[in-house]
């Protein structure tokens, strides 16, 4: 449904996206992941045809994104980061309006839209004004303002973003129901909970390149089945990962290393004795699965750092 190839994006002289490709399958959830500025939202606005890439080339269901930009603009819904709706008008309004815009009317808009207001939750609110909704009835009704017309293609650009917990997980769950409904998502994000909870596929970006590409549980899987994080007594990070040299180690911050091991259950004894043993006391010991941060942390070379960008 969506084909990217060595997309190259400049804004003066930062290189913005640097010979990015990946593909979409049709039915599935694919999440851009990455921090501030590592290339999602530019990706994003070249896909919807809001921007022009200097190289490269990109097809949303089937059609070239330069060359016809109108025709993909038929094909696909946007949610963009900034909210979309008119908070004056109520939420029915919005949507009607919406239609109009895309052209549906009539009695196939009015529907359209009861059937919206009630997959959604907010036909109790379709008649009060947006400004009264709380972020996670706008956001639900973004949504909604964005499939209204039945797209091929969902664009979702950081969904949830600036939302309370309570109000994420609404969102999470419009998008696996659309996602259950075989709709076509591609959403970037700054939550690695989201694109681990939402996506079948995750592409890590980060400064402007894909840097890591897969579903996350194989993704994670590359890292190893288990990690071992030490705190330790004296804050010798340094001198800890020398000691540590038999296994796959680093520096996770200040005064504490990690470790990646097959068995923790195993592993934690020798590694407590090993620094023992070069005098370097544990103050912690913590032992989890591996995460997306470890798969950015390997393929990125440093710590995941979220925003929205």
């Amino acid at each position: 449904m969506i084909e990217v190839e060595r997309l190259r994006k400049l804004y003066g002289s930062v290189e913005a996206l640097r010979d990015v490709s990946f593909a979409v399958e049709p039915g599935t959830v694919y999440a851009l992941l990455g921090p501030n500025g590592a290339g999602k939202t530019t990706t994003v606005k070249i896909l919807t045809t809001l921007s022009r890439p200097d190289g490269g080339s990109a097809r949303v269901a089937g059609i070239d994104v330069m060359r016809a930009p109108r025709r993909v603009r038929q094909r696909i819904g946007v949610v963009a980061q900034q909210a979309g709706t008119d908070t004056e008008a109520t939420g029915r309004e919005n949507l009607m309006l919406q239609g109009r815009l895309c052209g549906v009317g009539g009695a196939a808009l009015r529907e359209r839209v009861g059937e919206l207001l009630d997959a959604f939750g907010l036909a109790d609110a379709a008649d009060r004004a947006a400004r009264t909704y709380s972020g996670g009835m706008r956001r639900r009704l973004e949504i909604a303002m964005g499939i209204l017309h039945r797209p091929t293609i969902l664009f979702l650009d950081e969904p949830t973003a600036g939302l309370d917990p309570e109000a994420r997980r609404l969102v999470w769950r419009e998008v696996e129901r659309l996602r259950g409904e075989g709709l076509t998502i591609l959403l970037t994000t700054h939550y690695l909970d989201e694109a681990e909870r939402l996506a079948t596929t995750v592409g890590i970006v980060d400064r402007g390149s894909l840097v890591a590409e897969g579903h996350p549980e194989a993704l994670k899987a590359e890292i190893g089945s288990d990690v071992i994080t030490v705190e330790l007594m004296d804050g010798d990070a340094q001198h800890a990962l020398r000691a540590l040299t038999g296994y796959d180690a680093e520096i996770a911050g200040e005064g504490r290393v990690r470790a990646r091991v097959p068995d923790a259950g195993r592993a934690v004894p020798a590694v407590v004795a090993t620094l023992a043993e070069a005098d370097c006391a544990p103050l912690s010991v913590t032992v989890t699965r591996p995460s997306l941060d470890d798969v950015f942390v390997k393929h990125a070379g440093r710590a995941f750092d979220g925003g929205a960008g």
